[in-house]
């Protein structure tokens, strides 16, 4: 058993890291080859984003709201992204993602966690290249070497829809030490942070990056973006040729 463990574990890792890019090729191979790596461990924080299955307990048919808000330059904005559950627990990794423009394509189908998390990273590493002429790549990898190494998974408590929760929280910051950072100067302090609670359904609590002011002032950001949970619906219309399974009559009601 533990041996098909350590396998789903290497196998779930490489989809994740190749999907994502080919700066992440070696770091899968790694991952699936602990003979070729020095650290082939996959670290704590990696395996709460992207290795757990957050959606467990998550009926089909129920949608997780999110709200999304960035200030800032290039523009602010607010969205709505929307996590559809297609199989009970997300057990075939079929989550579907959608915001503002209509369903979103994401890397690492078939990934266990909640696609939401790809879905900001994606979203972030795009933009990175856009404000700064450099390579997505290079950020996808600068992101995932910060997780790699082994960042403080804090226990907090959050609010969450009016009350308190337990959480953990994961603050990365990818580009500080960063050789090339003189090429991006302004995002050399920039923050990542993650909340996880399993008092919500899917367990993505809130995901924030801040681009600090001057004199790394994270009081008063100059950019700054936030995927907040706002809630959850169940028993949406089934897709085309799925049943809703029964509803049983002492299932607890989700909340919005």
């Amino acid at each position: 058993m533990a041996k098909l463990r350590t396998g789903w574990v290497a196998a779930a890792a490489s989809v994740l890291l190749a999907a994502s890019g080919p700066a992440f090729a070696a770091d899968a191979a790694s991952a699936a080859n602990p003979a070729s790596s020095a650290s082939p461990e996959i670290a704590p924080a990696e395996r709460l984003l992207f290795l757990s299955t957050h959606l467990k307990g998550v009926q089909p048919q129920t949608e997780l709201d999110y709200a999304v808000e960035r200030t800032g330059p290039p523009a602010k904005e607010k969205d709505t992204v929307k996590v559809l559950v297609v199989s009970a627990d997300n057990a075939n990794g079929d989550a579907l993602v959608s915001d503002h423009a209509g369903k979103v394509e994401l890397p690492g189908e078939g990934m266990p966690c909640n696609p939401v998390i790809l879905y900001f990273l994606e979203r972030d590493i795009a933009e990175m290249e856009q404000l700064t002429g450099g390579q997505r790549r290079y950020f996808q990898r600068r992101v995932r070497l910060a997780l790699a190494a082994s960042p403080a998974i804090t226990p907090v408590m959050r609010d969450a829809q009016g009350k308190k929760v337990p959480a953990k929280q994961i603050v990365i910051q990818p580009y500080l030490g960063d050789p090339n950072g003189a090429r991006f100067p302004q995002y050399i302090g920039k923050r990542y942070t993650f909340v996880m609670s399993d008092e919500v359904p899917g367990q993505v609590l809130l995901i924030r990056t801040d681009v600090p002011g001057s004199n790394n002032d994270f009081a008063h950001p100059v950019q700054s973006e936030t995927l907040s949970y706002q809630g959850a619906l169940r028993s949406l219309s089934p897709l085309p040729g799925k049943k809703t399974p029964d509803k049983a009559a002492n299932a607890p009601r989700a909340s919005r």
